[in-house]
């Protein structure tokens, strides 16, 4: 009888040992095939008075020119009381635009028409590289909505067509703005060189996502397969031996 009740415990025990690690693996690999949650305007912080010049939730801007551009907007707003904020997102909500979310976020931020007249606020969504500008009316004298559709189509886009050039586009965009919004002529959009590409060696940040997310389930399936095996050995071997 201890024997039997020896043996159904062991079994219970190797059971047991067998479903841990393949429930555990099954929820890794749900949980890194889900893609990235999605941004809506409720999840961007409220804004700090005299800051938050940037906000990179897209994690695309190094700090160093995170740095360079806060810095070119704050001295912008102190000196001709026109602020500029960009913001970068992972992932729009579903059924919403780039336009959307920036004139909700641009009245989060700015409720009102007298908060709102001399901002400027630019988003870029970071999957699909697409961008929006709004501005308010106290400074359309001087950012006319052609130049302010230029900087986002242009100025911050050619860049990204490059090569993903985050930096660049968005310090180009920035010394754009701050000229422009400092009463200066307009330098005007970069000058775009045409490159002949044979072939595309870019990958965008989404396949890269996919393709990590499949080699990691890839990897935890094999695991899922070796780990009972080797479960099931170690159980055999240290299993009491039978008295007959």
């Amino acid at each position: 009888m201890k024997q039997f009740l020896r043996t159904v415990f062991g079994i219970k025990t190797y059971i047991i040992w067998l479903l841990t690690p393949i429930l555990a693996i099954i929820l890794g690999a749900s949980l890194l095939a889900t893609p990235a949650l999605a941004t809506g305007v409720y999840q961007i912080p409220n804004l700090n008075p005299g800051g938050d010049w940037v906000v990179d939730q897209g994690e695309v801007i190094s700090r160093i020119n995170e740095g360079k551009i806060s810095s070119a907007f704050e001295d912008l707003a102190k000196k001709t009381g026109n602020e500029v904020r960009f913001v970068t997102i992972r992932r729009l909500d579903y059924g919403e635009t780039p336009e959307s979310f920036t004139q909700g976020l641009f009245e989060k931020w700015f409720p009102t028409k007298e908060a709102q007249a001399n901002q400027t606020l630019l988003v870029l969504d970071t999957v699909t590289n697409n961008t929006a500008i709004i501005s308010g009316d106290k400074v359309k004298s001087l950012l006319t909505d052609s130049i302010a559709g230029s900087v986002a189509t242009e100025t911050l886009a050619v860049p990204l067509r490059d090569g993903n050039k985050y930096n660049q586009a968005f310090l180009d965009a920035s010394d754009r703005l701050v000229t422009v919004l400092s009463g200066e002529p307009d330098p005007g959009p970069p000058k775009i060189t045409e490159n002949v590409q044979v072939e595309g060696t870019f990958t965008k940040a989404e396949d890269t996502d996919k393709g990590n997310a499949t080699a990691w389930v890839i990897g935890l399936v094999i695991a899922a397969t070796i780990i009972p095996m080797a479960t099931y050995y170690i159980y055999l071997v240290y299993q009491p031996p039978s008295n007959g």
